[in-house]
């Protein structure tokens, strides 16, 4: 199912700020030396919205669940002030050190601390109090649910939590697709609705995107 008609795709595209060289090139590196990169890296439209998102809710402390080369950790630390520090977790030291280059080229080293460990062990590890600001995950789905939960209690009052991929190519709503991925993020799905701590949004974004917010 094509959540975003792909005849809209260069028009959506062409209708944001454009990437600058630095993601051109993480692109172009992350579709040479994997194969599988169009599942696996965000869209340039949803990286510049992560921007917005970062600024726009004054985030000082992030936290990024799964990394990947690394084009989402540069959006979101672009969205940092100085002084801001992004959290990324992810468990690949190949794929990490192709995000430690652009990193450093986009002059983000300073603002990205990077855990290589499984992301439930580093965001457990994290002080039991409220103060994160804004979180992206977009990793595993079957740990989505643990994820979330091992964020909430951490992120602050209106802070923001941005869950990818929460449609499935439209799996979500296909009674047949019975994977462990497809029951992980039903469930989570629900479980953000309910969720009586926050108010939250889901957009047809690319592959579903949720905005889940922190009452006050």
């Amino acid at each position: 199912m094509d959540i975003v008609n792909p005849a809209l795709d260069d028009y959506l595209l062409a209708h944001c700020t454009p990437a600058d060289e630095i993601l051109r090139d993480l692109v172009e590196e992350t579709h040479e030396r994997v194969p599988d990169f169009p599942t696996m890296q965000i869209t340039h439209d949803e990286g510049e919205f992560l921007t917005m998102l970062v600024r726009l809710t004054g985030a000082e402390t992030a936290v990024e669940v799964g990394v990947f080369t690394g084009y989402s950790s540069v959006c979101i630390a672009r969205g940092l002030p100085a002084g801001g520090r992004l959290i990324a977790c992810d468990v690949s030291e190949e794929w990490t050190s192709i995000a430690r280059r652009y990193w450093q080229r986009a002059g983000l080293t300073d603002r990205i601390e990077l855990h290589l460990a499984p992301a439930l062990e580093t965001l457990s590890g994290l002080p039991q109090e409220e103060f994160v600001d804004f979180a992206f995950i977009d990793a595993d789905k079957v740990g989505y649910p643990a994820y979330y939960e091992a964020l909430v209690p951490r992120l602050r009052p209106g802070g923001l939590i941005v869950l990818d991929n929460v449609l499935r190519a439209g799996r979500v709503v296909d009674p047949a697709a019975q994977d462990e991925a497809d029951v992980a993020i039903r469930k989570i799905n629900d479980t953000v609705t309910a969720d009586a701590r926050m108010e939250s949004v889901m957009l047809p974004l690319r592959d579903g995107v949720t905005l889940a917010r922190k009452r006050a």
